[in-house]
């Protein structure tokens, strides 16, 4: 058995100055390779466990690295970045905010009635109508196929549904209507099993994460769909360049589907509901369009007497988990990043016709619907009176 000490002495003895340097340097860089491995394997295993751990909990791998404070701290960064692109060309320029004055409520109701037009393709439009699957589009507006309704909740998929216990009274309503994957089997005490329309976004159709065209969970009810489209609203443009392949996922889920309603989003609403956000925020927003959430909730207005919406606005229940069914947990939920969903949720806080204790107590927002009041024109702002 040697002795590493005995062995140094004897090489010392043995093994001239120079080359007596090299061969300690040669110690030297493997003892320190081996404390790497070393370092680099506990690292390995350290994360691994992490990982494990925030899978479980539903953490942000980042914020058990750096904290919450950090992540909040970038995030009004991030947010100023997003809101500076202008990915669909729009031109459009708001009256500054010291030229005008804040709109009411009711004033707000009006102004979406009239100038946001609820609108879906239909065989006849161009280019669509010169398409052999021109014929899979729905020959009429979906206001004037579906409604009118007297009751109807648009259920958010917030995660502040989850513990809520708001499924009964939900499914209390004439019409409900859901948003892209968000299930009801195994969360009927909290959201509700009815669902009367399913408004989904093109990238749920095109994901093949959410199997669009095989999962049951989109064959009930009436689907409608969109995709942001470019702030013109030439539907020659949009069909050119979509965000998602809408389109060829429309044809492909008709031609299994073909007796289920399936209408499309006209880009157009889009914008114009955008156009009244931003007319009535005092600084810039997103130039992307509106949440799913917002559109459903102004279309289901078109359609509907009284409309209640469900955890848009956060109860006190409020969390930083994303869905109700997800263990996801981001406050840009809540908060918006891609969506001026800050401002849409101060808009619909604006025209709520309920309670402040609605909402904290049930997420609850009460609006009316369109056909239900009208709006007469003064000489300074439009007012709403009752039919």
């Amino acid at each position: 058995m040697g002795f590493p000490g005995m062995t140094r002495v004897l090489l010392r003895q043995q093994i001239p100055g120079a080359a007596m340097d090299r061969v300690s340097l040669l110690w030297r860089l493997r003892r320190r390779a081996r404390r790497g491995a070393l370092c680099m394997a506990l690292f390995c295993m350290t994360m691994a466990l992490l990982y494990t751990f925030c899978a479980e909990n539903s953490i942000p791998v980042t914020d058990a690295i750096f904290g919450v404070k950090a992540r909040t701290r970038a995030q009004p960064r991030a947010h100023s970045i997003v809101k500076a692109m202008n990915k669909y060309g729009v031109k459009y320029r708001p009256e500054s905010a010291a030229h005008r004055s804040k709109l009411s409520g009711p004033e707000l109701l009006c102004q979406i009635k009239e100038m946001v037009q609820i609108a879906t393709l239909t065989p006849d439009m161009e280019p669509f109508s010169g398409f052999p699957w021109a014929s899979q589009l729905p020959p009429h507006q979906i206001t004037t196929d579906i409604g009118p309704f007297k009751t109807c909740a648009v259920v958010s998929s917030a995660g502040s549904l989850k513990n809520s216990g708001l499924g009964k009274e939900i499914d209390t309503h004439d019409a409900v209507i859901r948003f892209n994957a968000a299930p009801t089997t195994g969360f009927e005490k909290d959201v509700g099993s009815k669902t009367t329309v399913r408004l989904i976004n093109s990238q749920v159709m095109a994901s093949e994460d959410h199997h669009f065209l095989s999962s049951s969970l989109y064959s009930a009810g009436i689907l409608v769909s969109w995709d942001p489209g470019p702030y013109s609203s030439d539907l020659q443009e949009w069909f050119n360049k979509t965000d998602y392949p809408i389109f060829k996922q429309y044809q492909r889920y008709r031609r299994l589907h073909p007796q289920q309603p399936f209408y499309i989003l006209h880009p157009r609403m889009e914008w114009q509901l955008w156009q009244r956000i931003q007319d009535n925020m005092g600084e810039t927003i997103q130039k992307n369009p509106p949440s799913s959430g917002l559109l459903g909730t102004v279309l289901m207005m078109s359609l509907c007497e009284v409309v209640h919406v469900y955890e848009f606005l956060p109860s006190r229940r409020k969390t930083e988990l994303c869905h109700y069914y997800q263990r996801f947990s981001d406050a840009a939920c809540t908060l918006g990043a891609y969506h001026p969903l800050l401002y849409e949720k101060n808009l619909v806080k604006r025209m709520n016709q309920g309670s402040d204790h609605d909402i904290y107590t049930h997420g609850k927002v009460t609006l009316p619907g369109f056909t239900t009041f009208n709006c007469t024109h003064s000489s300074n702002s439009n007012t709403l009176s009752k039919t």
